[in-house]
């Protein structure tokens, strides 16, 4: 019994990290693990009444409508792995405009590939500066490392500074929103995910393909990581995919517009 719980607590916190499921753990610890029950059918996943409350109470988003066939394109960036570049080739050729959400270290060594993003006309998202627990940190903190991301940023790529920020591992709580909100960073989260950040577990182009058209859904925002060469070489096949069953791409500006001033 005790070696079936033991099982069981690590099976959670896999998924956890997967940012597939919620932890009732770490809320009542004062903290959320983004996640939720993987979308299946073309139906949008559902974080629940109580997480929808919270988000919406400060703008934050993981979908966009479910009666639109859109998908927004988000990448989180916390090294470089060597596969990035042929993400952003795809991304040129098939017209699409995603959101890269970097770190502090990514700045720091990957800055010609942060200028090409920035000159292909992508967005660059706030991931922090150091990749702490946004959860732990006071509001002088996490301003601190919103902040010093922003201003190495500037530096690196000329860009004034960021509006969005997507938080570390996924964990947060109500504070790290508030403080984002009044420093005008708003939170996006995300519908689609899986396991893809081994860089040393490579699974294939076919898995990551796989994987996203299983979980797509209209209003679809996803999550991946440029470490493993699986979404480099799933990527094109599943934009071709996607396109022939009648989806675009948006940018999160289009995602914002359409949540918050529909009538625009």
């Amino acid at each position: 019994m005790i070696r079936n719980h033991l099982a069981g607590i690590a099976l959670a916190a896999v998924l956890i990290a997967a940012g597939l499921v919620m932890s009732p753990f770490a809320a009542a610890a004062g903290e959320f693990h983004w996640g939720f029950k993987k979308a299946t059918g073309g139906v949008p996943p559902d974080a629940g009444a109580e997480m929808n409350a919270l988000l919406e109470e400060h703008g934050a988003l993981y979908k966009g409508s479910p009666d639109k066939k859109v998908i927004y394109l988000t990448f989180d960036n916390g090294y470089e792995a060597g596969y990035t570049e042929a993400i952003l080739d795809t991304l040129k050729k098939e017209n699409i405009s995603a959101t890269f959400f970097l770190t502090g270290h990514y700045l720091e060594s990957a800055g010609d590939l942060v200028n090409r993003m920035v000159k292909d006309g992508h967005t660059i998202g706030n991931h922090s500066y150091g990749h702490p627990n946004m959860a732990k940190m006071s509001p002088a903190e996490m301003e601190a490392e919103w902040k010093k991301f922003d201003d190495r940023l500037r530096e690196v790529a000329g860009v004034k500074r960021t509006h969005y920020a997507r938080p570390p591992e996924g964990i947060f709580n109500a504070q790290v929103l508030k403080t984002g909100n009044k420093l005008g960073y708003r939170h996006i989260f995300w519908s689609v995910a899986f396991v893809d950040w081994h860089r040393d577990r490579k699974l294939g182009g076919q898995y990551a393909y796989n994987e996203l058209m299983k979980q797509l859904h209209p209003g679809a925002v996803v999550l991946m990581h440029t470490v493993s060469p699986d979404n480099s070489d799933g990527l094109p096949d599943f934009i071709r995919d996607a396109k022939k069953q009648g989806y675009t791409f948006g940018t999160l500006d289009g995602l914002v517009e359409e949540a918050f001033m529909p009538d625009l």
